[in-house]
This record gives structure tokens, C-alpha cells and sequence, in this order.
């Protein structure tokens, strides 16, 4: 069903940050860094996965997701609805019921055996398809999926997330660069400020942790 109540923005960050707190999918590490799957070290990671085993939250979410999609995209923008492999796949399916739309799923790469497809699912030439993702850091990896939706003769302008690194300045000029809007709900900034006010880490691992917010590159090229 298509949510009705349209939060505030900014309650809609507040909130999801929350949610993100509550069910431990925010880690902070400053002494023993993470490392990304760009190979880069920080201090941060997001499991945005962990929402799906929560019903009230992954509900809750999905509503305020759809929302800020029709608000900032339009109600009637599009024809249906893409989930990435493999993060993607259970939030999209659940917009896209929220939406009305069909649904489908793009892979990583070809499947390597049958029609060796990397679009399940029906996506019709001409059908505007909204991408759904669990999150992005600097928009990398949504280019391909979006290139191949388009190789169907699909359209896909618009990506949707439920978390944004938000620290990386060229994310948006390269989504951007590529005919793609990103949509999202809160950023590293949102549960930095919803940490702080919660006292959910002490306050060396969040000061430690806004440093790293404020020049990600120069953080990590400093370790390495």
C-alpha cells in the first residue's frame, strides 16, 4: 500500500539513523579500522542488511523510502522497479509492492549459464525503472547495474538508498555525470548526531570518528 503520511526530511534522517542505531547495524572502530571493498581503511561500517530481520523497522523504512522517492521524483515517474544484487534485492521488492509496480532484479554479472541474463524478472523497452540499493559510498557500482538496465532499452534516471556515505563529494557529480539522481534517507552526519545525542558510543571513538567524516581521503591515505 502507498504510504500516506509524507514525514519532514529531516525527521525521516533523524529516525533512520535511529533505526540504524537500534538494531547495531552502525559500527565505529577507529583503532582497528575497517576495510572497504575498495580496499580503503575507515573507521566506519553500515549493515544495512540487518534491517530485514527487523518487520517494524524494515516497514517503517520502506514507507519513509517510497515517500522521499515520490516527493523528490514524481508519483507517477515510474514503471517499475530494480533491486542490486544482492543488498538491493529484498528493498526493492518491498517498494515496489509499496509502489504498485513490478518488480526485478539486476546481477552482478551475467549468470554464466542459460540465457546468461543479468536482468530476472520482466523490464520492458521503454519502462522508467527505479534503482534500489541498501546504500552508496562514492556511487560506483550503481553505473553498472544502471548500464544494464538500460541495455534492455529500459530507462533508469533515478537510484534510491536507504543510507549515503554523504562524505565523498564527486558521488553525486559522478551519478550525476551519468544521468542518475540519487535518493536517500540519512547520511554518516544524520548518525554521528543521533550517536552523540544518544551517548551510543563514547565520545574519543565519535570525535576519532568525526575526523574521519570531515577528510575521509586524507585519513586513509595517512594509514595506508
Amino acid at each position: 500500500m502507498i504510504p500516506a503520511a509524507h514525514t519532514d526530511p529531516a525527521e525521516i534522517a533523524r529516525l533512520t539513523a535511529r533505526m540504524l542505531l537500534e538494531v547495531q547495524a552502525v559500527h565505529f572502530s577507529p583503532d582497528a579500522p575497517f576495510t572497504l571493498a575498495s580496499g580503503k581503511p575507515s573507521p566506519t561500517y553500515i549493515d544495512c542488511r540487518r534491517l530485514i530481520s527487523y518487520p517494524r523497522i524494515r516497514a517503517t523504512l520502506m514507507d519513509f523510502l517510497t515517500v522521499t522517492v515520490m516527493r523528490q521524483a514524481g508519483f507517477e515517474a515510474f514503471d517499475g522497479v530494480a533491486g542490486g544484487e544482492t543488498a538491493g534485492i529484498p528493498f526493492a521488492a518491498l517498494v515496489a509492492e509499496r509502489m504498485g509496480l513490478p518488480m526485478t532484479y539486476v546481477r552482478k554479472k551475467p549468470k554464466g549459464y542459460g540465457r546468461n541474463a543479468r536482468i530476472e524478472g520482466v523490464m520492458g523497452d521503454g519502462d522508467r525503472v527505479l534503482l534500489v540499493e541498501d546504500l552508496t559510498t562514492d556511487g560506483g557500482s550503481k553505473l553498472g547495474f544502471v548500464d544494464a538496465i538500460r541495455e534492455t532499452g529500459a530507462h533508469c534516471a533515478h537510484t534510491a538508498v536507504i543510507f549515503y556515505y554523504g562524505i565523498f563529494p564527486e558521488t553525486e557529480t559522478t551519478l550525476g555525470a551519468h544521468g542518475i539522481t540519487l535518493h536517500h534517507l540519512c547520511t554518516w552526519w544524520d548518525v554521528l548526531a543521533e550517536a552523540r545525542a544518544q551517548g551510543a558510543f563514547d565520545r574519543a571513538t565519535l570525535d576519532a570518528v568525526e575526523t574521519f567524516l570531515r577528510d575521509p581521503r586524507g585519513w586513509q591515505d595517512a594509514r595506508g
